[in-house]
């Protein structure tokens, strides 16, 4: 990585989340190449790789680190370059990087050849040593695409209770990358794919590439590329390749997606008893007056503040109770940040147990109905977040006189987990069972607010494009959008494909068809991609 926002760029290798500001590359395949490569560099394009503690050293002391004597360092402590050349080295440097390998080489070749014209022989050797660690570090499984091909792989493989997804990453026709990631078929909406949820979950976190290839179609796929697209600003495609090199690479992930559920569920055999074990962590480590058998996790979504929802998961004794699930949709009027919807969503949740807590079972069982599942109080609320969350959680149970429901929030970035009142975090053993449930909740929690806004947007967009069209009301505007997904599908779909929806006859589909048009062609429809239909 190349921390380019920085007055003098620094060259790292990170295992850490990605950081506004910093250019990223690989993964890679292997430590040891790339690491052998890393040396390479510093030696081709020399910035600065110390700590920003000992740089301010150098600065003070007048002298440069050990690094600078022996060549792997331009020393901009010491004023042997400039702010600027330093810049500029560190730019050559990203350039560098991002160019194919064949391309690398290909240039290291012709100055290796050059070095050995001259009779400059032990130059030429480091060269043709810099060229191979350059192809060790690109190392792939043995499997060759096209060097001009760079996308990511994902696969799925499913048993009854659990789905693995494993992801491969390809890089100019090398796979640099893989990770596989385990799914309770639990948390699966019916009405949502494993391949679907996880790229929601996957691509929540990462930037994604221009081509997503994969096993099997989402049923959605239209509305995830639409939403893959807004979020990292150019257009991302879903394919799923039926032959070819492409889909003899796609059968490996699938492949070590099978292993990786095999290993999970034999290191997971006895779950009752991982969750017992989960829930007296949690229990001891937040110190709470009891086992949390009742945990209820909140999460926000939205995209710059637009389209704002809330949601909230419960699991009981360690499990999963989809049936519990709420979804709170947020008023964009209000102006909300995240901290503040926090607070008025566990405000909206809280009022709803105050007001049903105290009502016998009794009128119910009369009236013969269940108990209102917001009548059930958890013993641990869980947000998606750091300090500020919690303090707008804590605020919410204040402001209602609740003091015996416990509070905690799980950060994504080092997932700490901050209490109320708090200036330290309380930090987990890395691989514990309370962790790993904590993490659970709180991706599952992520997911579902992804999922919702998700719809919530594609509604929206439908209905502000189609709302000026006669004889199109609620009704025949939602079944538009659970026929066709997206506004994108829409405007590809023919006269024929839209008046097979029950209601929508030919006229009122040519109508559909024609308005679109106009809008799209019209000078008042600014905000649509011609070529694909987006709505920016």
């Amino acid at each position: 990585a190349v921390s380019l926002q920085e007055e003098f760029p620094r060259l790292y290798i990170s295992r850490a989340k990605r950081r506004p500001g910093v250019k990223y590359f690989g993964p890679y395949a292997h430590a040891w190449a790339l690491r052998s490569s890393f040396d390479v560099i510093q030696k081709l394009y020399p910035i600065r790789s110390c700590t920003d503690s000992n740089f301010s050293r150098a600065v003070k002391s007048k002298r440069q680190c050990l690094l600078g004597d022996i060549g792997k360092c331009s020393a901009p402590c010491v004023s042997w370059i400039s702010k600027e050349e330093h810049s500029d080295l560190a730019k050559s440097l990203v350039k560098f990087v991002d160019t194919s390998s064949g391309d690398i080489a290909s240039a290291l070749t012709k100055d290796m050849v050059a070095a050995s014209e001259r009779e400059e022989f032990e130059q030429a050797a480091k060269i043709r040593d810099q060229i191979a660690a350059i192809e060790r570090s690109a190392q792939t499984s043995g499997t060759f695409l096209s060097e001009n091909f760079s996308a990511d792989l994902l696969a799925t493989h499913s048993e009854i209770t659990h789905s693995a997804v494993t992801l491969f990453s390809v890089r100019h026709g090398r796979v640099v990358g893989s990770r596989s990631w385990i799914l309770d078929r639990a948390d699966v909406l019916e009405d949502e794919s494993v391949i679907g949820a996880m790229i929601s979950k996957i691509y929540s976190e990462l930037d994604p590439p221009i081509e997503i290839l994969v096993d099997e179609m989402p049923p959605d796929f239209q509305t995830i590329e639409d939403w893959l697209t807004e979020k990292s600003g150019h257009r991302v495609n879903i394919t799923q390749p039926l032959r070819g090199d492409k889909f003899e690479v796609i059968a490996t992930v699938k492949r070590n997606a099978h292993q990786a559920l095999i290993q999970h569920l034999s290191k997971r055999s006895n779950d009752a008893a991982v969750s017992g074990r989960a829930l007296e962590e949690i229990a001891n480590l937040l110190d709470l007056p009891e086992l949390p058998l009742r945990i209820e996790c909140f999460d926000i979504s939205n995209i710059q503040g637009k389209h704002m929802v809330a949601s909230m998961v419960v699991f009981e004794d360690g499990q999963i109770k989809k049936s519990d699930y709420r979804r709170f949709a947020i008023d964009d009027d209000a102006g909300f940040d995240d901290t503040r919807a926090m607070h008025h969503v566990l405000t909206r949740r809280l009022k709803r147990y105050l007001s049903e807590r105290d009502i016998d079972n009794s009128e119910f069982a009369e009236l013969g109905g269940a108990r209102p599942k917001f009548a059930y109080p958890p013993q641990l609320i869980v947000v998606d977040g750091g300090a500020p969350q919690v303090a707008a959680a804590a605020k919410a149970l204040a402001d209602l006189g609740i003091s015996d429901i416990s509070l905690c929030g799980l950060a994504k970035r080092l997932e700490e987990v901050w209490l109320p009142d708090s200036n330290e975090p309380v930090i987990f053993p890395r691989h514990s069972e309370g962790l790993y449930l904590l993490q659970r909740i709180r991706d599952e929690a992520h997911r579902f607010a992804i999922t919702f806004h998700r719809s919530k947007r594609s509604k929206v967009m439908l209905e502000s494009l189609l709302d000026d069209i006669p004889k199109l009301g609620e009704a025949r505007r939602s079944a538009l959008l659970e026929k066709f997904g997206s506004v994108t599908a829409i405007r590809k779909a023919s006269v024929d494909e839209i008046s097979t929806i029950p209601g929508i006859g030919s006229n009122i589909a040519e109508m559909i068809v024609n308005h679109l048009e106009s809008k799209i062609s019209g000078d008042s429809i600014t905000g649509i991609n011609m070529e694909t239909g987006e709505i920016t």
